[in-house]
């Protein structure tokens, strides 16, 4: 038939035939519609399979220069993990952590420096399609190693005004690496933030001095993080301390008093001596300072003022230039009226002894009143004479 409506029949029987039925009937040529999804209809098409676990492994496939502390795993989508290994060129197996869901699996150990791992195992997916898990990465091998030490020790309890510093033997050239596995978690809200106070050395500080009973946690995981030029993290530190009391000390050059103040209120106001103030080499820089150290005894020297092992009582170190504040007989007749110290705070023995039994590593020495400020290269704490602005600054992420 070749009229319009002979083609219409042709074409429906091509469809017909494409799904296996008979295309006419004796009810005038219209095409049968089959019952679908009865349960003798056998002329459905079968359902389709299910979707593949894909596994994805990190790092990736074939990586030569991988981080041997950074993120090493394996995940499954649409499944989950059968069996799994991670080989060391030995063929020791690496340990690790299979998650409860088993959809993960994250290595449990540092591996090794310029070292290849190979993936084995497989991963099932949920109409138990199975795929290998396979695949090989070589971790970085180091021109050098750099070690990095941390200022707090587990455990300590320290002052308000207390830094977190990180020292390095060697300049860092990838600042922005490192500094982006640094972690600072604390029990109170604290705002702060890392700084770089030279080519080697990285601070966090908090905007406003701590909160007391703050418990701090600093994490650094940098073994295996690129510091730059080749150089890798030899090690990791980490450490919890908590910050103590409010105590900080006012010690003021011009009315020749130091005071020391606990949660806001004065516990002690001793008559001292200060650096003398026409010699500029001797001066107390005025300026926020942090204790570092105490000594019960502590020898002093400078052949600059000529004078060699010089032992003072009850020495409380606040300053890595020079100055402490410490007992002295010698100016106890100056002491609240004249200074005449080389720098240092001076206090009778039995004064230096009180305030020693009280101050904590980290507490703050706010010097005021005298003519040379505390300077920005010459301390070794000197995060508080920094400005909070300037502070952020010295980020290598910002």
């Amino acid at each position: 038939m070749t009229n319009r409506r002979g083609f219409k029949l042709i074409a429906t029987v091509a469809i017909a035939a494409s799904l296996g039925l008979s295309a006419c009937s004796g009810d005038g040529g219209k095409p049968i519609v089959p019952n679908a999804g009865t349960a003798t209809d056998t002329n459905v098409a079968p359902q389709a399979a299910g979707t593949p676990p894909v596994v994805t492994t990190q790092p990736a496939n074939g990586a030569a220069d991988a981080s041997p502390g950074g993120t090493v795993q394996a995940a499954v989508e649409n499944g989950t993990i059968n069996e799994i290994r991670l080989s060391n060129p030995d063929g020791k197996e690496v340990k690790g952590t299979l998650a409860a869901d088993k959809k993960s699996w994250v290595v449990g150990e540092d591996l090794g420096f310029g070292k290849t791992y190979t993936w084995s195992g497989n991963a099932v997916g949920s109409s138990g399609q199975q795929v290998p898990i396979t695949g090989s990465f070589t971790t970085a091998k180091p021109r050098r190693t750099e070690q990095a030490t941390l200022n707090v020790g587990d455990n300590k309890t320290y002052g308000i005004a207390m830094p977190v510093k990180l020292d390095f033997k060697n300049p860092v050239a990838d600042k922005a690496s490192v500094e982006k596995a640094l972690k600072i978690e604390t029990s109170v809200p604290t705002e702060g933030a890392w700084a770089w106070l030279g080519d080697s050395e990285v601070h966090w500080r908090p905007k406003e001095y701590w909160k007391p009973d703050t418990k701090v946690t600093v994490n650094a995981k940098l073994y295996g993080v690129s510091f730059g030029n080749g150089v890798y993290g030899k090690n990791s530190v980490a450490s919890t301390f908590t910050i103590g009391r409010d105590q900080r000390v006012e010690a003021n050059t011009q009315t020749h008093r130091l005071i020391v103040r606990q949660n806001g209120a004065v516990v002690n106001d001793f008559p001292a001596s200060y650096g003398l103030e026409s010699d500029k080499g001797r001066v107390t820089p005025s300026g926020i300072h942090v204790v570092m150290e105490k000594h019960n005894s502590y020898s002093m020297s400078n052949p600059r003022y000529n004078y060699d092992n010089v032992v003072v009582p009850w020495a409380v170190r606040f300053s890595n230039h020079g100055e402490f504040i410490h007992g002295y007989s010698g100016s106890i007749g100056d002491q609240g009226k004249r200074n005449v110290s080389h720098g240092c705070a001076n206090l009778s023995p039995a004064n230096a002894k009180i305030y020693f039994d009280s101050a904590m590593i980290g507490d703050p020495v706010e010097v005021v009143g005298s003519s040379v400020p505390m300077s920005d290269t010459q301390f070794d704490y000197y995060d508080w004479a920094v400005s909070w602005d300037k502070w952020l600054s010295k980020s290598a992420l910002r």
